[in-house]
């Protein structure tokens, strides 16, 4: 379609789309106008109608109770014939025991070996210098020299700054719960790729399970699986697993027709034709995925440590707790260095070309040329190391640490900016966060219910409508009004506050090319540094409360909304910039009257990503004090109650629904008429 013909066809859209509105503008603006004087009725004469305000106590329903109830039965009185439920999980957990313990043995603890007449033999872990040069060896074999390098640098990293005993604690759980993850995650892609009835079951089930705060998968696990490191990667596993069963379904329902047809011509069966054909052909996108349990997996690492889990977890928990800002921030930079290394391989994997076939008559090392290097690297690194300790366990004299830097840092701006930063804490807490946490808790609930059925129904018909109804009366009906009402506030101020900042500073990445490489290794850190790590130096400076909680919530949620900014006016066609240029539009108003208007649907997915990393954050910041839904699964955790902590961390996962599906309906709409869609 040319230039003109295309602008002819959304001016015409346009133009009906107005006409449309025009006609129907006034009457939503009479329906909105009547909802929000009911509720401001409702608000200002609360006395009149005392249930229409607060939901009353001898109307909730008891579903924590029942959910409760259920899991008791299921682990004591469930009986599968053969053995009973809870020998059932007993036996998963101790299946998966094995190649954890194998792995936590090859690269962290070691094995003792039984010889009898009370002898044992000990089998050292492999070296610092095996593991690294076998690393270096897997980024050279799947991206070059300079992979190489890099996640050579990442493990001597760890190596050089202490960090090695726990990293390696923390790979050994990585590596057993991605395969795991992976072969889950394309087993039921493939199930949702045939079926599509299955299909219509899994998306709604990994929509829940990507919103449900991690928390909320650790309360029932540890119920189940007991406290441990097994069920600390079971819960991994389950928390990392959606997304490669997203990726599975796009992936096989990409593969081209064409190749498909190729596969039924040549007499493929069925299951030759998955495994031979699409499996093959989606293999990238497959990567993708793969990629994504990686780094989930790595981003549950301190959550898990609170069931059982060691490792820089552990360390960057017991830091928080302890308040020792520079331990926690090496242990957390240390999770980072890790993720970055593993996505950088499995990068590597998902852009190297398939290998060539190799003749089954060549020798092993002709065939398999990386893995022998790889095996005698580990044999020599091995001999090496029993004669030399220091080429075994890297020498604690020869380390380095920052920790001591972090800790004056902190000390030092606390010592000459803490009246400033205290004036700026109890402005914001007396002029902001206080009166908006007031007026929602003081918010009629049947008004902001039906507010929020109105702009479903507004934006995608009856069923949004009764969708979104349905999951705020669930947070009134259980019981949990209150508590999500101070979640929406916390979430709301830090969402406003993360897009005042971050928009802008997309802005300038997106007009400025040299910014914009700079900014996105910003962004890029950011989203690989552990949510906890945010929390160390907040509470150091401010101590626990509401103001503490959002600014970690605003530093964890600030990159989505950098990030979605920059890309939506990069993508912008090329066509349009220069048509605003050739009618004389100067910079700014080619950005206001353009680029903002046309990136407006990219930059509200945005926000609606920073709402969702809001509320995940939320929950962890149950640890400095707030007293939202984020505490009532915290507090479920600790006293092992799953009803409750099942049910909180369902009303976290509603909020993120409502907002999903409302922003992501307003944005297809908005698409719609800007004829981008």
């Amino acid at each position: 379609m040319s230039w003109s013909e295309r602008t002819l066809l959304v001016d015409a859209t346009t133009a009906v789309d107005e006409a449309r509105e025009h006609r129907q503008a006034p009457t939503w603006l009479i329906v909105w106008g009547v909802a929000l004087l009911v509720t401001a009725v409702l608000y200002f004469f609360h006395d009149l109608w005392p249930w229409a305000v607060t939901y009353p106590e001898a109307w909730y329903i008891p579903l924590r109770y029942w959910v409760s109830d259920f899991m008791k039965w299921l682990i004591n009185s469930f009986d599968l014939g053969l053995f009973t439920f809870k020998e059932f999980t007993r036996s998963i957990a101790w299946l998966l025991e094995w190649p954890l313990d194998l792995a936590g043995g090859l690269l962290a603890s070691g094995f003792e070996l039984e010889l009898g007449d009370e002898n044992e033999l000990y089998i050292p872990r492999l070296s610092w210098l095996a593991v690294t040069a076998v690393i270096a060896l897997i980024g050279y074999q799947t991206g070059g020299l300079k992979l190489s390098l890099l996640v050579g640098g990442c493990f001597l990293y760890l190596v050089i700054f202490g960090q090695w005993d726990s990293a390696m604690v923390t790979l050994s759980s990585i590596v057993i719960a991605v395969p795991i993850g992976v072969v889950l995650g394309v087993s039921v892609g493939i199930l949702g790729f045939r079926s599509p009835r299955a299909e219509r079951f899994i998306i709604p089930t990994l929509d829940l399970m990507q919103t449900v705060p991690v928390f909320a998968y650790l309360v029932p696990v540890l119920f189940l699986f007991g406290f441990g490191p097994v069920a600390a990667m079971v819960a991994t596993i389950i928390y990392a697993t959606p997304p490669m069963v997203r990726c599975a379904m796009l992936s096989l329902k990409q593969v081209p027709t064409e190749i498909v047809e190729f596969g039924h011509m040549v007499g493929c069966s069925r299951r030759q034709l998955l495994w031979k054909v699409q499996i093959p052909s989606a293999r990238p996108t497959l990567m993708v995925g793969v990629n994504q349990v990686i780094m989930l997996s790595l981003n549950m690492v301190i959550i898990a440590s609170m069931i059982g889990a060691g490792g820089l977890g552990f360390d960057v928990l017991s830091s928080l707790k302890r308040l020792r800002i520079g331990e926690g921030i090496e242990a957390g930079v240390a999770i980072t260095v890790l993720a970055i290394a593993l996505d950088r391989i499995s990068q590597g994997f998902a852009n190297r070309p398939p290998s060539e076939h190799r003749d089954a008559s060549e020798h092993f090392i002709a065939r398999y040329p990386y893995t022998t290097v790889a095996l005698a690297v580990v044999l020599l690194t091995s001999v090496a190391g029993a004669f030399f300790e220091g080429l075994h366990t890297y020498p604690e004299q020869l380390q380095l640490t920052t920790g001591q830097f972090w800790n004056d840092l902190v000390s030092w701006i606390n010592v000459n900016f803490f009246d400033e930063l205290e004036a700026v804490k109890s402005w914001l807490l007396l002029n902001v966060l206080i009166p908006v946490k007031r007026f929602l808790l003081a918010l009629p609930w049947i008004g902001v219910v039906g507010l929020v059925g109105l702009a479903g129904y507004q934006l995608g018909g009856w069923r949004l409508a009764v969708f979104t109804g349905s999951l705020a009366l669930f947070m009134a009906v259980t019981g949990n009004w209150e508590k999500s009402m101070i979640s929406v506030y916390l979430c709301g101020i830090s969402v406003i506050i993360a897009s005042l900042i971050g928009i802008p500073i997309g802005i300038y990445s997106a007009r400025h090319e040299r910014a914009h490489r700079v900014i996105q290794v910003i962004v890029d850190t950011l989203q690989t540094l552990p949510s906890f790590v945010y929390l160390i130096p907040v509470v150091m400076l401010f101590r626990v409360g509401d103001f503490s909680a959002m600014i970690a919530v605003i530093a964890y949620a600030l990159a989505p909304a950098i990030r979605y900014t920059d890309h939506g006016i990069r993508q912008i066609p090329p066509d349009l910039v220069e048509a605003g240029k050739a009618i004389g539009c100067s910079r700014r108003q080619l950005l206001w009257k353009v680029q903002l208007p046309i990136a407006l649907p990219e930059i509200m997915l945005g926000i609606n990503q920073v709402i969702m990393m809001a509320l995940a954050m939320l929950v962890i910041t149950a640890l400095v004090g707030t007293r939202d839904l984020g505490q009532e699964v915290y507090i479920a955790l600790t006293k092992a109650d799953t009803g409750r902590g099942i049910v909180a961390g369902l009303c976290v996962a509603f909020i993120a629904m409502i907002s999903d599906r409302l922003i992501s309906a307003w944005a297809q709409r908005k698409k719609k008429e800007l004829g981008l869609a």
